[in-house]
């Protein structure tokens, strides 16, 4: 009996992830994008605790990977891509785009499409054990959620905001399945030496963090894409 339990308590933290990504869409589809966020979060601290009980107890499987991607798409893909949604929706359109509004907020749910075709491609990519090749799915869906939560206001009174988060739609879709290698937070040792990519990117979100508060990480994921170019480049 013991050992069943065992068996299931990963699989039961990815579908706490899964269900978390559920509350936060229905949230996202109320206009309630606070707490759509929330619930992102939410899921990512579900996403972190089940691989790493998978790992303590022993206990991976591929099914386990299988639902572990089913989850993430809705958290991370479906959850954000319905936020802008939203999002869409409330900004102000052009007198020459206005026939589209009811049409052209749909174009949000490519988030989650990419996303998914993202998922796919780590788990068959063995390159990824260490660094990452494209833009993690949790990344793009919290600096979505960032950007509409912290920064949404200012952007509706920004002309042509409309066109740019079209344009940053278009670049965090791509940025997913880009083969642009982008560093891990995983540390094989705690020294400065060979982890000061890290330490620098640790120690730089500290202050974002306390100025921008919710608009925070809408800088840090870029920030963090700038540095693992700077990382790359310096290597190579």
């Amino acid at each position: 009996m013991a050992n069943i339990i065992t068996r299931n308590i990963p699989n039961s933290i990815t579908c706490c992830n899964l269900i978390s990504g559920c509350i936060a869409t229905c949230f996202a589809f109320e206009g309630k994008q606070e707490w759509a966020l929330a619930f992102i979060i939410l899921g990512a601290v579900f996403d972190f605790f089940d691989g790493m009980s998978a790992r303590l107890l022993g206990v991976s499987s591929p099914i386990g990977k299988e639902l572990d991607s089913l989850a993430d798409d809705v958290t991370f893909g479906v959850a954000p891509a319905t936020m802008v949604f939203t999002f869409l929706h409330q900004l102000p359109y052009p007198e020459w785009l206005d026939g589209l509004r009811g049409i052209l907020p749909y174009v949000a749910f490519i988030i989650a499409a990419f996303s998914a075709l993202r998922l796919a491609k780590f788990n068959l990519d063995e390159r990824q054990t260490t660094s990452f090749i494209g833009l993690p799915t949790p990344a793009n869906a919290l600096f979505w959620g960032s950007l509409i939560v912290g920064g949404g206001a200012k952007l509706m009174h920004i002309p042509f905001s409309l066109p740019i988060v079209l344009a940053l739609i278009v670049l965090s879709c791509w940025m997913l399945v880009a083969e642009i290698p982008l560093f891990a937070l995983k540390f094989k040792q705690w020294g400065w030496r060979g982890n000061e990519i890290k330490y620098i990117f640790l120690i730089t979100c500290v202050p974002l963090v306390l100025l921008l508060r919710l608009s925070s990480l809408a800088v840090i994921i870029p920030w963090y894409v700038l540095l693992s170019l700077y990382n790359n480049a310096k290597r190579g």
